[in-house]
């Protein structure tokens, strides 16, 4: 596991130690990036399920200014730290222990908001897509942020729900990559130009 791409090319990634932890592998990384970047000129992402933060990682690498990183588990918590330390990039990242849905109101709270985000929970869950509406209601999220979801290629999400609409899907053998635009519908009393 290595960072693919930008200035902290070809660095190794520390794993988490133990069978918790299904890191995203550099077959799927590339492919992911190559479909939301690849590169990138600043703004923020979330990193939530952060696993290794890898996603997050290769993010700051190829160019997003800054990023957020939690995860629930504290050896996911110490190695996202280690990665980044390794990579250079501990002054651009803020690395949380929390659970997913009080991590995003928290984040409300602070008024943070994200031009991408990654959604890499374990497989057994199947709720990414009430998590997404949760950050629509909570404010999260840029106008035109992209919303990544990584997922058992045997489960489907909508295709379409609220502001958000699938614009690719791709599966690699068990796994799934989802990308979502959020896009916000004008004020239906709003007046059009």
């Amino acid at each position: 596991m290595r960072v693919i791409s930008g200035k902290a090319k070809g660095r190794p990634l520390k794993a988490v130690p133990g069978m918790g932890t299904r890191p995203t592998t550099d077959k799927v990384k590339e492919a992911i990036f190559s479909m939301i970047g690849p590169y990138f000129d600043g703004g923020s992402v979330l990193d939530l399920f952060a696993g290794t933060g890898g996603l997050g990682i290769e993010a700051l690498s190829r160019g997003v200014e800054r990023a957020v990183f939690i995860d629930m588990e504290p050896k996911s918590i110490e190695v996202v730290r280690d990665n980044l330390k390794a990579c250079g990039f501990a002054d651009r990242a803020e690395v949380y222990r929390n659970e997913a849905g009080r991590a995003l109101k928290a984040l409300a709270k602070r008024e943070a908001r994200f031009g991408w985000v990654f959604l890499d929970p374990p497989y057994r869950l199947k709720n990414v897509d009430k998590l997404m509406e949760e950050m629509h209601e909570l404010g999260l999220l840029e106008p035109g942020a992209v919303v990544l979801v990584e997922h058992d290629a045997e489960h489907r999400y909508p295709e379409r729900f609220g502001p958000f609409e699938c614009r690719r899907l791709a599966v690699y053998g068990e796994t799934a990559v989802a990308i979502y635009d959020y896009a916000l519908e004008q004020d239906e009393g709003a007046v059009a130009p």
